[in-house]
């Protein structure tokens, strides 16, 4: 049975990482869409970001995987869209708490900050976690409407 789509962006900083992701994701029976770029030279983490939001916004049902040398510019680029709350983190408790009580559907991890058998167990987490909604809905609601009243 395919399991859902997982979208995967990354900048150059972020190459390695993703592809290994992208390897481990395959063979678990996920559904990848690699959205770039292939290793070479550098490039901008937001470009990659903004790809990474738009293929959400259209896949309401999946999640993303954004990858940066530090994962805090790619999640600062993807958390610019009201649809996206991603999540960067360095644990999987971390992972699986920002799915529990924040919904999040875009994990950011930093390919210079983690290794990768860390990185692998985070992204275990955030995709074997449930949101909990009850109390948490609450948040995430208000999450959505920042912005909208202003």
């Amino acid at each position: 049975m395919q399991k859902e789509t997982i979208y995967l962006a990354s900048d150059h900083a972020g190459c390695a990482l993703k592809a290994a992701v992208c390897t481990h994701l395959a063979a678990a029976g996920y559904q990848i869409v690699d959205l770039g770029p292939d290793q070479g030279e550098s490039v901008d983490y937001p470009d990659y970001g903004v790809k990474l939001a738009m293929a959400l916004k259209d896949d309401t049902a999946a999640r993303g995987i954004a990858i940066c040398g530090s994962g805090i510019g790619i999640s600062i680029a993807v958390n610019r869209f009201s649809w996206v709350r991603a999540a960067l983190v360095s644990t999987a408790e971390a992972a699986s708490l920002s799915r529990q009580h924040n919904d999040a559907n875009v994990l950011a991890l930093g390919e210079r900050l983690i290794d990768r058998a860390l990185a692998l167990t985070c992204i275990e987490a955030f995709l074997g976690t449930a949101f909990e909604g009850g109390r948490h809905q609450r948040r995430v609601d208000k999450l959505a409407a920042i912005g909208n009243d202003r």
